[in-house]
């Protein structure tokens, strides 16, 4: 919870109360829990001091619509209700959304407390359950950009598309890092490493200063599964955690962000949904999280390996510090259960006050009690133009121009004739992605947009002819170029996970043959969550730009084809020259076919602005966040020599007293004024042109002047601000 939320909640409930169906008993102040003139806290207080255990139990489940009538959320003083992926009302527009969510909250306020419910979705790029909703890019393709500042504006653009369908809880964004691109929800990830999700939790601020709960998920280290196996076993050191996965949820608490969902994994063979210490005393104690703990989708149910959810099994995740439970089906059980396990002492009465003061507090906070109801005057932002120009930003900054022989890009708009094809150059659905109107997402036009064919034929001039065929069949070397826009189908957790093959299916690669057989340019646009095996087939072109997963505004992808915009997205991870390399991720002396940071502009050269090429054999960023006697610092050192540092160590000493106390992503010792910081096990290489970077927390007596000079083994570094 931000601190300006809090401070603002008396200052703005009046506005809120209007039309609320509540002015008149808050005016009246009947109970102090009631009034909004008092602080948060004091409203916590009182109201819990009300409640029975019935009450207590229900703030704490989350059921599925599909399972949960109106009449059951009175009866069972349910607490929240979520969708899952693709389930929607009959009437699946804002105004059905609206209708459904304030039917529930009316029978959440016919409860002798009146404690309106939280209604949970999955918005993870854009509301993309409800048609209409301008679809943004997944988080790989964000990553790309490196812009927290779009991302932030992408937050809170998605957010009033929530409230325009009435709803208040995204379980957004997912600040996981991706360590194997065989996960199959690697595109939910803004990249392989810690700083990148670290810093796009700016989405959390555009979120939730528009007033929609947002949520880090999926806590902690998903994305570090053996394997790449979804729902699997991170086997890593706590170190390693602790520097590679850890590091985006301390940014997300320090934003206020209002939940976080527990990851599905374990860590190192115990479920995460039961891991007392990192769930209370890493996330609660240590990071000082003051939300509250969502499970995932039944999580529960798998602590013990069986099928069934028990009491002892509840036991074991309220006691670790989960506050709500997401239990979509059996959810009635799950209250009994629950019940039962307060009554014999299983689970302390203060742990169940603790979960609804977490609780509580958010519903406070975001006005829900003064604004129970759809705020229905935002349904006119839902698809708006300016959301979809924001979304054709987005997607043409994710463009990574990886090759470009010949600098057949940009193609020129006038003369001659071009020829599009591949499965997904006319197919909304697969530019889109998984988590769109369904789950795991289907081909097909299933949203509102513009394909990437459409901006293509919008992009060319008038004297540019555009044929298009999807299988490449007809073309013939009378064409100055061919457009292949080909790569993955739709997919999400679970199913998206390749064990196997990562490469092309047979349908690109006949697409492709017949494209390179009529002997002109052959420009691929990859469609994809993910890098693909694609080492054997890229001397085959002339191009290749990496589209990600760009959501409904493809002319955001031809905007950089026709070099409207200059390509300027930076790869989020390390491109695997073959599948066999998996997991492969910067620093970890594998030699990739494009390395993490790799990003090619219309002049052929690196990305522009490009940095000056030092004399020495190493760059050095360093950066500091400082407030009183306290900073956060950051470091990053880049090899600019033209053979590997192995193992790299990194020198400095600080010239105003200063200590360091925490540090991440590095080994870091101090004596005295001198610090060394040395590679982890995973990144004690740094390969020519390869980037490492840390951070550290530290003390300062009250300045805190910046290091004079750097050193990589022994080498003066060259410095940057």
């Amino acid at each position: 919870m931000t601190a300006t939320r809090l401070a603002g909640q008396g200052a703005t409930a009046s506005d809120s109360l209007a039309g609320s169906g509540l002015a008149s008993r808050a005016a009246a102040a009947a109970l102090p829990y009631q009034d909004p003139g008092l602080p948060v806290s004091a409203r916590v207080d009182d109201l819990v001091s009300r409640m029975t255990l019935d009450d207590k139990i229900g703030q704490m489940v989350q059921s599925e619509r599909g399972t949960t009538s109106a009449a059951d959320v009175t009866s069972f003083r349910v607490g929240s209700i979520l969708s899952g992926g693709g389930s929607a009302p009959a009437n699946n527009t804002p105004a059905g959304w609206s209708d459904m969510y304030d039917d529930y909250q009316r029978a959440a306020l016919a409860t002798p407390l009146q404690i309106p419910i939280l209604y949970g979705i999955d918005a993870v790029h854009g509301n993309n359950n409800v048609p209409g909703s301008t679809i943004f890019p997944h988080n790989i393709g964000l990553g790309a950009t490196r812009d927290p500042a779009l991302v932030e504006r992408i937050g809170r653009a998605t957010a009033d598309e929530v409230k325009g369908a009435g709803l208040d809880w995204t379980f957004a964004p997912c600040v996981c890092v991706a360590r194997n691109d065989r996960w199959g929800r690697t595109y939910e990830s803004y990249g392989e490493k810690p700083e990148i999700a670290s810093s796009m939790t700016t989405i959390v601020d555009g979120l939730q200063d528009a007033d929609v709960l947002a949520t880090a998920k999926h806590y902690v280290g998903d994305g570090g599964t053996t394997g790449g196996v979804d729902q699997g076993n991170t086997q890593i050191s706590e170190a390693e955690l602790r520097a590679v996965h850890l590091p985006p949820f301390r940014a997300a608490v320090e934003r206020g962000v209002a939940s976080v969902m527990v990851s599905f994994s374990s860590f190192n063979g115990v479920k995460v949904h039961g891991h007392k210490y990192l769930v209370t005393d890493v996330l609660k104690g240590e990071l000082g999280f003051a939300g509250f703990v969502v499970s995932d989708w039944a999580g529960i149910d798998q602590i013990d390996g069986r099928p069934g959810f028990t009491q002892a099994e509840i036991a074991t995740a309220v006691n670790a510090g989960l506050d709500m439970a997401m239990v979509p089906t059996d959810w009635k059980t799950f209250v009994g259960h629950l019940r039962a396990a307060v009554q014999a002492g299983q689970i302390p009465m203060s742990r169940i006050d603790d979960a609804n003061r977490r609780i509580l507090t958010q519903k406070f906070a975001f006005g829900l009690f003064e604004k129970p109801y759809a705020e229905r005057g935002f349904a006119s932002t839902v698809g708006s133009a300016e959301h979809r120009a924001l979304a054709r930003q987005a997607v043409r900054q994710s463009q990574v121009l990886l090759k470009n022989a010949g600098n057949v890009l940009p193609l020129a708009k006038s003369g001659g004739k071009i020829f599009v094809a591949g499965k997904s150059a006319d197919d909304l659905g697969n530019q889109s992605g998984g988590w769109t109107v369904s789950w795991q997402g289907s081909s097909g036009n299933i949203i509102a947009g513009t394909s990437i064919l459409a901006g293509i034929r919008a992009a060319a001039g008038n004297g540019t002819t555009v044929t298009y065929n999807r299988d490449g069949v007809g073309i013939d070397n009378s064409y100055r170029a061919a457009v292949a826009v080909i790569g993955e189908t739709p997919y999400a957790e679970g199913e998206g996970d390749r064990t196997g093959s990562m490469g092309l299916d047979s349908t690109d690669l006949n697409t492709l043959s017949r494209l390179r057989a009529a002997g002109v340019p052959v420009i691929v646009v990859l469609v994809s969550g993910r890098p693909l095996d694609i080492g054997s087939e890229i001397g085959n072109w002339n191009a290749l730009l990496a589209a990600w997963l760009p959501g409904s505004e493809g002319a955001g992808v031809a905007d950089v084809l026709f070099g409207d915009y200059a390509p300027t997205g930076k790869l989020p991870v390390t491109w695997m020259q073959s599948a066999s390399q998996q997991p492969i991720n910067d620093g970890d002396g594998k030699t990739p076919l494009f390395p993490y940071g790799h990003g090619l502009t219309y002049d052929g050269g690196p990305d522009p602005d490009p940095d000056p090429e030092p004399s020495s054999s190493c760059r050095v960023k360093y950066t500091t966040n400082d407030w009183n006697t306290g900073f956060t610092g950051t470091v990053s050192v880049t090899n600019t020599g033209s053979t590997p540092v192995s193992p790299w160590t990194l020198t400095w000493s600080f010239t105003g007293g200063q200590t360091i106390t925490q540090a991440w992503s590095a080994r870091v010792t101090q004596s005295g004024s001198a610090v060394t910081a040395s590679g982890e096990s995973w990144s004690s290489t740094l390969a020519p042109g390869a980037s490492a970077s840390f951070g550290f927390n530290g003390s300062h007596p009250g300045t805190n002047p910046r290091p004079a000079a750097f050193a990589l083994n022994g080498a003066t570094c060259t410095t940057e601000s």
